[in-house]
């Protein structure tokens, strides 16, 4: 049994059905007031500031895995009562209850020293799990596509301009979640991952400005590209997504995966291709 924390959500939603497309017995946390449509999984009601009710949801189970987090939540769902304290809850529920693997799902770049709150959150969660008596699995992917483009690229999908923090010239490995979905289903059935941390990127590194270069070439015109400096907000975007944006501008995260992808059997998918098929799905 595979209890998947976070199914409710895009990433975790996928990597819940990956599973069970193959034929995996899969439980899935679910809130309150939250729903689960897929009939083949197990639901079992929870929440990760509750303590009691994750010792519930781990009895019986095999490995974990969780992508839950706070981002883009509110009211008591904040970064320390869910990406900190909560996870810390899950990791102490499995341990106590047996769960032989756990597999989290973090960010590249975490660490307990991070000046940004979310990203500190994930690196004490990392040391954390590190320290449990369980085998781990630590995924850590670089921002992704599908957040990311709708919110960045987004309105020149519309006809818009594209507003970037900085120059937009540091170089990431955006990654596209089914990248992720395939190495959360490898960390959790194959030997290699076992104890170890992923860190999970695209074809190739980016800057935004090459991003916007992409996107002018699969729309056949001209983007144009406004600049704020460090510190300002972004007319129409979240504030979490500036804020991670800014953390951006202040370093390089540039992977190669040809190793990890020859060890795990994926393919990374490349940005004109995640460009393309975004540009499709617009009315």
């Amino acid at each position: 049994m595979i209890l998947v924390v976070g199914a409710t959500g895009r990433l975790g939603g996928r990597i819940a059905k990956a599973l069970l497309d193959r034929g995996e017995q899969v439980r899935v946390l679910v809130r309150e007031g939250s729903s689960y449509e897929d009939a083949r999984a197990e639901i079992v009601r929870g929440d990760l500031k509750d303590p009691d009710s994750l010792r519930k949801a781990c009895a019986g189970v095999d490995a974990v895995v969780t992508t839950a987090n706070a981002i883009a939540l509110g009211g008591d769902d904040t970064i320390d009562s869910v990406d900190r304290r909560g996870n810390r809850n899950l990791i102490e529920a499995a341990d106590m209850e047996g769960v032989g693997h756990f597999v989290f799902v973090s960010v590249l770049g975490a660490s307990p020293d991070h000046f940004v709150p979310f990203i500190k959150a994930k690196g004490e969660t990392e040391e954390a799990l590190k320290a449990s008596g369980m085998t781990w699995t630590i995924l850590q992917p670089d921002p992704f596509m599908d957040i990311w483009l709708p919110n960045v690229i987004g309105p020149a999908l519309a006809g818009g301009d594209v507003t970037l923090v900085g120059e937009g010239r540091q170089r990431h490995s955006l990654v596209a979640m089914r990248d992720v979905v395939a190495y959360a289903v490898a960390g959790l059935t194959q030997e290699a991952a076992k104890n170890r941390a992923i860190q999970i990127g695209g074809a190739r590194p980016v800057s935004w400005r090459e991003v916007v270069e992409t996107f002018e070439r699969v729309l056949g015109r001209d983007i144009h590209v406004d600049s704020v400096a460090i510190g300002e907000p972004v007319p129409g975007l979240p504030d979490f997504v500036v804020e991670l944006m800014t953390s951006l501008e202040f370093y390089e995260s540039p992977l190669d995966m040809t190793e990890s992808a020859k060890t795990f059997g994926v393919e990374p998918t490349a940005l004109e291709d995640f460009a393309r098929e975004l540009v499709s799905t617009q009315p």
